[in-house]
């Protein structure tokens, strides 16, 4: 009987070593795939916030021209300000396709 107790003995230090590096491994593998996906978002908030500033100042520049080829310069900013409606209208009724892409996205990065 000591025999059989010494002989599992080393087995459960073995499982309890083996469950201890799968625990670790998932960890950095957690870690990782963290990292991965903040990055990721980072980078695209960083680049989303240049090209906000930049359509910004050019759509007011555009504005400004239209306004001036019309002689008013109310006019520029409310053709552009209907540009933008059009723009929208069409993404609120599109929004469903827009949603799957960044849903698809997301799970791709995280499963990957």
């Amino acid at each position: 009987m000591q025999a059989t107790i010494n002989g599992i003995e080393p087995l459960l230090e073995c499982v309890k070593t083996y469950s201890k590096t799968s625990l670790e491994l998932l960890k950095l593998k957690s870690l990782f795939k963290t990292a991965d996906i903040l990055s990721a978002i980072a980078s695209r908030l960083l680049l989303a916030f240049v090209l906000t500033v930049s359509v910004f100042t050019l759509t007011i520049a555009i504005a400004l021209w239209l306004g001036d080829l019309t002689g008013k310069t109310y006019y520029g900013f409310l053709m552009v300000s209907m540009f933008y409606g059009l723009i929208g209208t069409i993404v609120f009724f599109r929004g469903a396709i827009i949603k799957t892409s960044v849903n698809n996205t997301i799970i791709r990065q995280i499963l990957d």
